[in-house]
């Protein structure tokens, strides 16, 4: 049973279908690896253990009557803590809203049962989902099971922690700045970002909002690419409003072997300095990609201005999420709008733009952002996966002084501002495009490093298959140590 935990979701469904494990056996394991590794971890902060063991024991006996509920038939999972899950807590790190208990699920949540999930617990969040650490005054730090003094990424860092510790099956978590991809990429596990509109995130809300940001979306993060494909399956697809007007087909892999792939390698920009150890690292992977004999280029890249794209992320991005910004935060963005010793091109002048955004100047980066999606599309005309970094380092330690763009990390022996890392996260993802995070290797310093690999609109399976295949040539999940 030591393996279980390391086990994909398919495989422990499987187990509990052929009768080698029950769902209860199932659950318990996993307790019992929660009450003894989370302690240090603080990834799972909530959880509803007679809940699941009556769901548990009700998948056991649906099954002994010849009922399959789903492909995920008595898999235990967690869910990020800003889905509604009702009965639980859904405070995205903010502590007036510690005692707003939802009574309905979001919708992935539903999904996921009625494929036969048992879902037991939630995971920790940064405040607002808007960090790449995760730590909040309700639930406090989540530490990376790599090394405990580093962050495990965020805002699904919870997620990634649980994961890669072995605590939890499956994980569904959200992404608008990389808040998927970059806990993938810190903890070793895999993410994907999905098409823009594919997955409804109905129900991954603060109170009172119903509307899907701009950028944002809802996906799975798993051990394995076959679980990815698997939990996107079942949480894409049209939302109640328009369920009997539309179906989503989307469309096979374009390639199913590495040979016949044509990989696009991007391992630097000067928007986002890259390690030159995470350089080497996808080096090594587009060399192990071209030895198996896919078509690798390191100048193909989509005719688009990075710097500028850069710009038009964060402000798009910003005014995304400013509907959340109270009178206080409000009133300090006018002072850095109009701060003339600020440099206009610095992180924060942009965010403070983004934030201020009146509409009518909206609709003028919209536009812009319309005008780059035809380059993507030409671009992966010719090619199938654009390969590149998910941040710009590996996990670094835990800093929680002061705000987050005042915030610096050492890349190649120099101080660079967190916010940095911002570019990796925007640059596919302001397009709508897909991308999954898969394990790549590790550090000189023995901690995970992810590729990024982005696919065309639409063509998640693409981006999905092609890390399946890396996973099982070049590099795949491994378990931090100390976690047997």
């Amino acid at each position: 049973m030591s393996e279980l935990h390391y086990a994909s979701a398919i495989e422990l469904a499987a187990k509990i279908k052929r009768r080698d494990i029950s769902a209860v056996e199932l659950l318990d394991h996993f307790l019992r690896r929660v009450e003894k590794y989370n302690p240090r971890l603080n990834a799972i902060i909530w959880m509803d253990v007679d809940g699941a063991r009556t769901r548990a024991r009700a998948a056991d006996d649906a099954l002994a009557r010849g009922e399959d509920w789903g492909p995920l038939h008595g898999v235990p999972m967690t869910v990020k803590e800003a889905y509604n899950l009702a009965g639980s807590p859904t405070t995205w790190g903010k502590p007036e809203l510690k005692d707003n208990i939802p009574d309905t699920n979001a919708v992935v949540v539903d999904r996921l049962l009625g494929a036969g999930a048992v879902i037991f617990g939630k995971t920790n969040v940064p405040v607002d989902l808007a960090d790449w650490q995760t730590f909040n005054e309700i639930h406090g730090t989540t530490n990376n099971p790599w090394d405990l003094r580093l962050t495990p990424g965020g805002s699904s860092g919870g997620s990634a922690a649980a994961l890669a510790a072995g605590l939890t099956g499956l994980e569904a978590g959200s992404d608008i700045g990389a808040s998927i991809r970059n806990p993938a990429h810190y903890c070793g596990v895999f993410g994907h970002k999905p098409t823009f509109g594919i997955v409804p995130g109905d129900g991954h809300s603060l109170p009172g909002v119903f509307n899907q940001a701009d950028i944002a979306v809802v996906g799975p993060m798993a051990r394995s690419a076959e679980d990815l494909a698997l939990a996107l399956d079942i949480m894409a697809g049209p939302d109640k409003f328009a369920a009997s007007s539309w179906r989503l087909e989307l469309p096979g892999p374009r390639k199913t072997a590495l040979k016949d792939f044509k990989v696009a390698v991007m391992l630097n920009d000067p928007a986002g300095e890259v390690d030159h150890s995470y350089q080497d690292c996808l080096q090594g992977v587009a060399d192990a990609l071209a030895k198996a004999g896919a078509t690798v280029s390191h100048t193909a890249l989509p005719a688009v201005d990075t710097a500028r794209a850069f710009e038009v992320y964060i402000s798009l991005l910003r005014a995304a999420t400013s509907g959340g910004a109270g009178a206080e935060r409000i009133a300090f963005m006018e002072q850095v709008a109009a701060d003339p010793s600020i440099d206009e091109s610095s992180y924060l002048a942009r965010m403070a733009r983004g934030v201020l955004l009146p509409h009518r100047e909206w609709l003028a980066w919209d536009n812009e952002r319309e005008s780059l999606r035809p380059a993507w599309a030409a671009f992966f005309q010719d090619w199938d996966i654009l390969l590149c970094p998910a941040a710009t380092s590996a996990a670094w330690p835990h800093d929680q002084a002061g705000e987050r763009h005042d915030r610096t990390i050492v890349v190649n022996n120099k101080q660079q501002p967190t916010t940095d890392q911002m570019f990796w996260a925007g640059f596919p993802n302001m397009v709508y495009l897909p991308s999954t995070v898969a394990p790549a290797g590790l550090s000189p310093e023995g901690l995970p490093l992810g590729l990024q690999a982005v696919a065309a609109q639409g063509e998640d399976k693409t981006a999905i298959e092609f890390c399946r295949l890396t996973a099982a040539e070049i590099f795949g999940f491994q378990p931090p140590p100390g976690y047997d």
